[in-house]
């Protein structure tokens, strides 16, 4: 049975196609800057084998990913920028080819390969350009906007208000994904690599206007939820990046095909926004208390 290295092993991505490979029986050797992380623990409970490594450290990626068979690689600008994702995603394939995986699994992001002038798009698609130059065998898979940021950040303040605070319009539609979703489909395509090996699959679960995501919250947390669009100039003074992502998203918009991606890959159970708005937790996340608790 092959060995997967898994970076981002506690992040929401890497976890999610971690606990995926672990629940088809597959040997996961699950990579994290924080190996004693609660996070990580979890994994082990699981049955990963837990190992440090750090972008920024090339010994510790190259001992990481010794003896391993394939990988499953992301990277992310948030925390740094965008100069340091394209540094660090270059250093981790670098090691891979030097470590000659027989399969390089990449997550990006949905249109990254297009043009879009999204900074965080544009280093991704660096990583991915340096990959394809690498001469490993690799897969480059590209989800739509994340379903789970909605339960976070400016969204999750604005929904203890009965608002769903989004920067477009209310009827431009959106696709979009869970990681869990994502790592459920990036199991997939370790596991049947010659099936994927070069090429390049952006993925969704589903697509809604914010207007129906409004409705499918108000649904879940059962209290009334309006769509209110934020002006792009209040996200521009907080994030040129994230400003130009959503320009790119109201006018070209994320034309990922739903349907042909659940008809070719069942076995992923996609799910709607309804379903993933559904299992979340808003009582404890809204800091609301659940219907009949006691004091």
């Amino acid at each position: 049975m092959p060995t997967i290295a898994v970076t981002g092993a506690t992040g929401a991505q890497g976890g999610a196609t971690a606990r995926s490979l672990l629940a088809a029986g597959h040997r996961v050797r699950a990579l994290t800057r924080r190996p004693g992380s609660p996070a990580a623990e979890a994994l082990r409970r699981l049955g990963a084998d837990v190992r440090h490594a750090d972008f920024d450290d090339r010994a510790s990626l190259d001992a990481a990913l010794a003896g391993a068979d394939a990988l499953f690689a992301v990277t992310t600008p948030f925390g740094t920028d965008t100069g340091t994702e394209t540094r660090q995603g270059t250093a981790l394939v670098d090691a891979a080819a030097a470590a000659r995986l027989g399969h390089v699994v990449l997550t990006s992001a949905a249109h990254a390969d297009r043009g879009p002038g999204v900074p965080h798009y544009e280093s991704k698609h660096a990583v991915e350009r340096h990959l394809r130059a690498a001469g490993v065998p690799w897969t480059v898979i590209a989800p739509a906007a994340f379903m789970d940021n909605y339960t976070s950040g400016w969204t999750l303040d604005g929904l203890r208000e009965g608002a769903f605070a989004w920067p477009m319009p209310a009827g431009r539609p959106l696709t979009l994904i869970p990681a869990s979703d994502i790592g459920a489909f990036a199991a997939l395509v370790l596991l049947r690599r010659d099936e994927f090996t070069g090429r390049r699959i952006d993925i969704a679960s589903d697509e809604c206007t914010p207007a129906q995501i409004a409705a499918a919250l108000a649904e879940a947390i059962g209290t009334p939820v309006a769509h209110q669009e934020v002006p792009l100039d209040h996200v521009r003074a907080r994030s040129a990046d994230l400003a130009a992502m959503f320009a790119y998203f109201t006018g070209t918009g994320l034309d990922v095909d739903v349907s042909a991606l659940r008809r070719a890959y069942p076995e992923v159970g996609w799910h709607s926004f309804t379903d993933w708005a559904l299992a979340q937790d808003w009582a404890g996340l809204l800091g609301r208390q659940r219907p009949g608790a006691q004091g």
